[in-house]
C-alpha cells in the first residue's frame, strides 16, 4: 500500500493569523469576557482550544452575526476569519465592545472590491447560503446579490454595471460554471474570481492525483473548504473520497483493496489529527496491524 501525503494541506496563512490572533487576545485580556463572534474557523477542535484559553465561541444556527452581537454587552468581541459586515462593525463599536478583527486578509480584499464597485454598480457574489464568509459579504449592500445557484439568477431586480465575485472558499470547478452562467445573462460583467490561492493550490493539488483509490480529507464536516476537496476528488475521478474528524474515523474494511491512498486536508484543519491519520495509514501500510496512533499534540 502506498500513501501519498498531498501537498500544500492544512492551515492557511489566514488560519494561522486568526489563530495567533485569538491566543494573544486571550493573553492582552485575562480578566476580561472574550467571545468570538461564531466560529474562529469551521473546525470544532480549534474552537475547543479558543474555549480553553477562555474564548466563549458564540455560533447559533439560524442567526446571523448581528443577531449573535446581541447577546454581547461587555468585554471584547472577536470577528472570525470569515469577515462581517459593516453593520456588524459598527454595531458592536457603538456597544462599546473592545473589537478584535480576525478576519482572513483574502476576505477583507474582497470586502474592499464590493465596497467599492457598489458606488456605481450591482454585485453578484458566488457563494453558499448561510456561510458566514457569503452573509458578511452580502451584508455590505443591498446591491450585493447570492448566487448560490444558477436558478437564483431568475429572480433578480434589474441591474447596472454588473460585477461578478464570489466566495474565497469555493470549488474552483462549481464557481467557474456559476461564472458562465451569470456572463450568460449578463455579458457585459466585469468578472473578478476571488477564490484565494489556498483554496485553488489545494483543489489543483488532488484534482492533479492519479492512480489514486481512495482520497482522505481529514476535516471538520462544516468546513466548506474540507468538503470542497472531497467533491473535487470525486469529479477528478478518484473512486473513493472520505471527509473524516480524526483518525479514528478510520475503518480497516474502508482500506481494504485500496493499493494507493492520498491524504490531504482542510485550511482549518490542525496539522496534528493529519499527522495522526498518515502515521495510522503508515503503519497499516507497513506492518498489516490495524491501530490508530494517537501522539496527544497540541491542536493550536
Amino acid at each position: 500500500m502506498k500513501i501519498i501525503k498531498v501537498s500544500p494541506r492544512g492551515y492557511c496563512q489566514g488560519v494561522v493569523r486568526a489563530i495567533k490572533i485569538a491566543r494573544q487576545t486571550a493573553e492582552q485580556y485575562p480578566d476580561v469576557p472574550i467571545v468570538m463572534l461564531g466560529m474562529i474557523v469551521h473546525n470544532r477542535f480549534v474552537v475547543e482550544a479558543c474555549q480553553e484559553l477562555g474564548i466563549q465561541c458564540l455560533e447559533q444556527p439560524g442567526m446571523t452575526r448581528l443577531e449573535l452581537l446581541d447577546q454581547i454587552d461587555q468585554g471584547v468581541v472577536i470577528f472570525t476569519a470569515h469577515g462581517v459586515s459593516d453593520e456588524v462593525k459598527a454595531t458592536a463599536k457603538a456597544k462599546g465592545l473592545t473589537i478584535v478583527d480576525a478576519t482572513c486578509p483574502d476576505v477583507e480584499k474582497t470586502h474592499t472590491l464590493i465596497r467599492n464597485h457598489v458606488k456605481h454598480g450591482d454585485v453578484l457574489y458566488i457563494g453558499k447560503k448561510h456561510h458566514p464568509e457569503a452573509e458578511g459579504a452580502v451584508s455590505l449592500s443591498e446591491r450585493v446579490h447570492l448566487i448560490s445557484e444558477t436558478a437564483d439568477l431568475q429572480h433578480l431586480p434589474e441591474l447596472t454595471d454588473v460585477l461578478i465575485t464570489n466566495q474565497t472558499t469555493l470549488s474552483i470547478l462549481d464557481t467557474a460554471d456559476l461564472i458562465e452562467a451569470c456572463r450568460g445573462k449578463y455579458p457585459d460583467a466585469r468578472v473578478s474570481p476571488e477564490i484565494c490561492n489556498a483554496t485553488s493550490m489545494r483543489q489543483n493539488a488532488v484534482m492533479s492525483l492519479t492512480d489514486t483509490d481512495l482520497l482522505i480529507v481529514v476535516g471538520d464536516p462544516h468546513s466548506n473548504n474540507s468538503n470542497q476537496l472531497r467533491e473535487i476528488g470525486k469529479k477528478a475521478g478518484i473512486p473513493a473520497a472520505l471527509l473524516i474528524e480524526t483518525a479514528d474515523d478510520l475503518k480497516e474494511e474502508l482500506l481494504e483493496g485500496c493499493e494507493t491512498i492520498a491524504v490531504t486536508s482542510g485550511s482549518s484543519t490542525p496539522t496534528s489529527l493529519t499527522s495522526e491519520v498518515i502515521e495510522t495509514l503508515e503503519q497499516y501500510a507497513k506492518t498489516g496491524v490495524f491501530r490508530i496512533i494517537h501522539q496527544n499534540r497540541p491542536i493550536l
